[in-house]
């Protein structure tokens, strides 16, 4: 990804907390290659020491290993810091209805200490990981900033309340906040493993393994795809604006395309083929419809793209091909 279309300054010193997860390490990675020095927080709950494994023994990346639950972490992670790029959460609507106190302690009070840390710091600005899921029931498509509906999860009020908390902290404290809600990101990095693993690392595990990948319901759910290199570019964009009117809000993070559940599947078994012809052969099998899913998602990008310049590189083709070929350098 060709970092100087962004004009981010390497002179600054950036802290991303979650930077050992999937998006987190992404956006490690480039801002170290934009010559940018790294502070990444992690507490490894979800972050994989494998993604910042190559990252070490840059000069300018430092790791600490801490929990954002502690407010005497976030402090020092804060420290000298220009930007922050708050990636740090417990994803998943099932794990949140499994166990929506932890959600709610790492998502809601995790989120209030960076902020006040952030704020006690004096941050230039604090750009943070939002979530489609906020729109819960609203049936408008495509879903537009400021008409969301009733949330459907634990885990959607958290990404809700961290919305609210911000625009507080702007309000209040002068904080510049930029909220960036995440539509199903996918991309190098994402972890195929593990209970909460989002459908398409998932699902290419198991067509690799020429296993039946379960889809949940008929296949009819949609969802805006949205590549990494997609996401990594509203984040630098959200920290090099200068146009006062683009900051202190929220944006949909997306392709503006919506591919359902059958269309992946179909889409995987093409790209995953060309390796391996056999998984050609391999049927999704069909199971009950997930509680508190959303069934369909749409984002309007028209509101990042007016304010910040975004424009997004990557469909769901021109990515899965990327991802699929990651994923078979790097799994088989």
């Amino acid at each position: 990804m060709n970092s100087t279309s962004f004009d981010l300054d390497p002179s600054y010193h950036i802290l991303v907390t979650g930077g050992a997860g999937f998006i987190g390490s992404n956006l490690c990675e480039f801002l170290l290659n934009n010559g940018n020095s790294v502070t990444c927080l992690d507490n490894f709950a979800t972050g994989k020491r494998e993604n910042i494994a190559p990252l070490s023994s840059n000069s300018r990346f430092s790791l600490i290993e801490g929990d954002i639950r502690d407010l005497d972490t976030c402090q020092q992670a804060c420290k000298d810091v220009d930007y922050v790029l708050h990636q740090a959460a417990l994803g998943s609507v099932p794990r949140s209805i499994n166990d929506p106190i932890t959600s709610n302690d790492v998502n809601v009070s995790g989120f209030l200490n960076m902020l006040v840390a952030a704020r006690d710091a004096k941050v230039k600005r604090f750009v943070y990981a939002a979530s489609s899921s906020t729109y819960g029931d609203s049936k408008n498509m495509p879903k537009i900033e400021d008409i969301i509906g009733k949330p459907l999860s634990p885990y959607a009020i958290t990404k809700y309340v961290n919305e609210l908390y911000a625009d507080i902290f702007n309000n209040t404290y002068g904080l510049e906040t930029v909220g960036l809600r995440y539509f199903n990101v996918f991309g190098r990095k994402q972890d195929p493993n593990g209970a909460y693993a989002a459908v398409i690392p998932k699902f290419v595990l198991q067509l690799m393994e020429h296993t039946s990948p379960v889809i949940n319901g008929d296949g009819s759910f949609s969802r805006d795809f949205t590549y990494i290199d997609n996401v990594i570019q509203m984040n630098i964009k959200a920290i090099v604006t200068d146009n006062k009117e683009a900051v202190n809000t929220v944006y949909n993070v997306a392709f503006g395309e919506r591919t359902d559940l059958n269309q992946l599947v179909a889409l995987l078994k093409e790209f995953l083929s060309e390796f391996d012809a056999k998984i050609a052969d391999v049927n999704a099998k069909y199971g009950p419809t997930r509680q508190g899913d959303v069934p369909h998602s749409l984002a309007s990008i028209d509101k990042a793209k007016k304010l910040l310049g975004y424009d997004p590189q990557f469909d769901i083709q021109k990515g899965l091909k990327q991802a699929v070929r990651w994923y078979w350098e790097n799994l088989k």
